[in-house]
């Protein structure tokens, strides 16, 4: 329910949800750029050293246990790729960073405004090329009376086709597309190379669910945004044969 972004079929990446923690691990702690590389490289020494008690301990080691020791040494190395990033973005940038957030905002619609635009910010710095955001775990009760929707949305999306409730859903649906064209705006303003960060980006929205009052997952609502390096073609809407895996969309 916490992330949709596995390392294996049984390994879950950890999904981040504090803004201040995210912006710390592209840019580093501290509030200047001579703070935040100084941190960055605190950080690279620290890693240096765990990585030769490593070495140490995997020659004592069974099977079984450096199998474990493998996965948290791939931890590592994203830990690592990361500083890396940081120390050049701290140290060389000349993107003029927005001021560190102090955590995770009360309001539903500042907080997810806020995690799109360290999106946003990540494509430009070119610190990943690929990130998923999710704006509501399954099952979620969260309400939504910023747009006139107090209820739970859990409780809304079991409709029992009635036109209150879908009304509301609807709400919630087109309240969920707004923020990302504000998204796919930032990035339509972004230069990036020939064009825009839009046109060099693929941006998949949807849901699990098409008919939520019976957990459906057959023709599944679902846009592609955003120009591919030229190799998607927009203004289209694509109707597939019943039973057409999500999957042939990815690939």
């Amino acid at each position: 329910w916490n992330t949709i972004s596995w390392r294996t079929p049984t390994t879950p990446l950890p999904m981040e949800v504090n803004p201040r923690i995210v912006f710390e691990r592209m840019f580093g702690d501290g509030g200047s750029p001579s703070q935040r590389l100084a941190q960055v490289r605190e950080d690279r020494s620290i890693l240096d050293s765990v990585k030769d008690s490593l070495a140490g301990l995997e020659r004592r080691l069974g099977a079984g246990d450096k199998v474990k020791v493998a996965e948290y040494l791939d931890s590592m190395r994203e830990i690592e790729r990361r500083i890396q990033v940081a120390e050049r973005q701290s140290g060389d940038s000349v993107l003029a960073l927005p001021d560190r957030p102090i955590g995770a905002p009360e309001s539903y619609d500042e907080h997810a405004k806020l995690m799109f635009d360290l999106a946003a910010l990540a494509f430009q710095a070119d610190i990943t090329r690929v990130f998923t955001l999710l704006l509501g775990r399954e099952q979620t009760n969260r309400p939504y009376p910023n747009i006139g929707v107090p209820e739970a949305h859990h409780a809304i999306s079991h409709h029992q086709n009635d036109p209150a409730k879908l009304a509301k859903a609807a709400k919630i649906n087109a309240y969920h597309i707004e923020l990302l064209a504000r998204f796919a705006e930032k990035l339509k303003a972004t230069p990036d190379g020939d064009g825009t960060l839009l046109d060099n980006s693929m941006i998949l929205q949807g849901s699990g669910l098409s008919n939520s009052d019976q957990h459906s997952h057959i023709d599944l609502p679902l846009v592609v945004v955003g120009g591919g390096g030229g190799r998607l073609k927009g203004g289209r809407h694509l109707k597939f044969p019943k039973d057409t895996p999500m999957n042939n969309l990815h690939l």
